[in-house]
């Protein structure tokens, strides 16, 4: 992780196109129940592009509303910016000598934001509706065949098959410990043991989390305003203007900061990565020749270059460059136009054919990645028309329906392999490609009953050379992170997750 510092920002003589966005900018200001103006120390205020689509972790996919849901909740296990496991709402865990039991020692004297005792019946009672039908992540803990309070602060996890890498699996944010007598109002009312509780959420506006006495660990920030900013544009400007203290950017937005001061910029390599799906029941993209030539079509590293200004590494597979057992497959389908209108011939498409994107508009980088891959498709007959649709229509209808033909999205990263992985079984409720491989499907199927770590990522590299070559994606980078913020915060850190841990974070005089 990279740090860049600047001096303090100029906050009276502001732009021309400061003065263009001064009324959206002066909205934000008159939103907030105290200024970052006025009380620093008091009050965090986090520039986010999207909206989370609601903030109950076990019943959404979006890493957006993980970012927020994680300050909400706890976990059973938290996972450390190196990747190492320590307990979150327990005191202690042990394996049984078969591999085939957990046993969680929970922590005592805690309570939920309504007041709800924390003990093990509440974590049974949230696992059961973690693994039941409406949960899009139920099938993530299919091995786990029963579990029990054994005591009031002690709770037992049984798995059918042997898994190795269990504990990570009480470590991601959508095993979020939650009131499950809240059921479905969840999501707009939630209810966890996190350091902060909800005070207010206007749609498409703010989400204001205020601190919670009785967390485990005491937020040093009593408030924190989730500020929701679609436009790249309007978010450099409330930065500058002082009315956001902390923000994603892009490549593209550094230069913006050369001559500012006041500020520190965080550069980190995410575990994470961006690709174009395809959607493998369309008739074109089933041939595999298709996708070949699809992907010698396009120019990744001018992609990257002109999208993320050269922020990010170019991938071949699907597996982030930070995560132990990667191999380098980025060479696979180097740009050739002139092998890939061959191979677009060979498969019977000697003029091309026509097909649609689906790319969400709440993600601007995607859009426009998108239509810098259109043009370069083009170039060997291949016309894309695409259409730019909303993110909860994208969630439903393209990830979840699989009612698409390409879309451009990322992915979050995993703590474990496997379940980076796991979508591309054939049966799984993730596989947007409508991916089927045989020996994917075996190795998936064993993987966790080995236990010798070596050969775990043995079946992981072949795993990562089979859909290099079979490409159901175009795999295009995984990117760099980079987060702007007041130089006066310190305890932000980047974790192996998509997730912020804002308890953690501080003003320094």
């Amino acid at each position: 992780m990279k740090e860049f510092l600047g001096g303090r920002i100029m906050k009276k003589h502001l732009t021309l196109l400061l003065m263009a966005a001064s009324l959206f900018v002066g909205f934000i200001s008159t939103s907030f129940s105290v200024s970052a103006q006025e009380e620093d120390t008091q009050q965090l205020n986090f520039a986010i592009s999207v909206d989370p689509d609601g903030l109950d972790p076990q019943r959404t996919v979006a890493a957006s509303s993980f970012q927020v849901t994680n300050n909400i909740y706890d976990t059973l296990v938290k996972v450390t910016p190196a990747g190492e496991y320590v307990p979150g709402l327990v005191e202690s865990w042990e394996v049984s000598e078969d591999g085939l039991t957990i046993t969680f020692k929970l922590v005592e004297g805690i309570s939920f934001h309504n007041e709800a005792p924390f003990n093990a019946e509440a974590v049974v009672a949230s696992f059961d509706r973690l693994k039941d039908d409406a949960s899009p992540r139920g099938l993530d803990y299919a091995n786990i065949t029963s579990y029990e309070a054994i005591s009031e602060y002690e709770v037992e996890f049984v798995t059918e098959e042997l898994d190795v890498e269990l504990v990570s699996s009480f470590a991601y944010p959508w095993a979020a410990i939650v009131e499950a007598s809240v059921g479905d109002d969840l999501k707009n009312n939630p209810v966890g043991t996190g350091a902060y509780k909800l005070q207010e959420w206007v749609p498409q506006q703010r989400l204001v989390l205020e601190a919670y006495d009785g967390a485990m660990v005491t937020a040093q920030i009593p408030v924190v305003n989730f500020v929701t900013i679609p436009d790249a544009s309007a978010r450099v400007l409330a930065f500058q203007s002082g009315e956001v203290d902390i923000m994603g950017i892009s490549g593209d937005q550094v230069s913006l900061f050369e001559a500012a001061e006041g500020f520190k910029i965080v550069e980190s390599q995410s575990n994470a990565l961006q690709l174009m799906a395809m959607n493998l029941e369309n008739e074109y993209l089933s041939n595999p020749l298709v996708r070949h030539a699809m992907n010698l079509a396009v120019n990744k590293d001018v992609l990257i270059e002109s999208i993320w200004y050269g922020y990010g590494n170019k991938i071949g597979s699907h597996y982030p460059p930070i995560l132990k057992g990667h191999v380098d497959h980025s060479e696979a389908y180097a740009y050739n136009l002139e092998e890939a209108k061959a191979l677009l011939a060979e498969a019977g498409y000697p003029d091309g054919f026509t097909i649609t994107m689906d790319l969400p508009s709440d993600y601007q980088a995607y859009v426009d990645a998108g239509q810098v891959i259109a043009s370069d498709l083009a170039q060997i007959g291949i016309t894309v028309e695409t259409n730019i649709v909303e993110w909860a229509y994208w969630l439903e209808e393209v990830y979840t329906g699989r009612n698409y033909d390409l879309t451009v999205v990322g992915h979050t990263g995993r703590l474990d392999p496997f379940v980076l992985l796991a979508r591309y079984d054939s049966e799984s409720g993730e596989n947007y490609f409508n991916y089927s491989n045989e020996r994917v499907d075996e190795i998936l199927r064993s993987v966790k009953q080995v236990q010798d770590e070596q050969e775990r990522l043995d079946l992981y590299a072949e795993i990562q050379a089979i859909l290099a070559e079979e490409v159901p994606a175009l795999y295009i980078q995984s990117p760099v992170s980079l987060m702007i913020m007041d130089e006066s915060l310190e305890g932000f850190e980047v974790y192996p997750l998509d997730i912020y841990e804002i308890k953690d974070v501080h003003y320094v005089n």
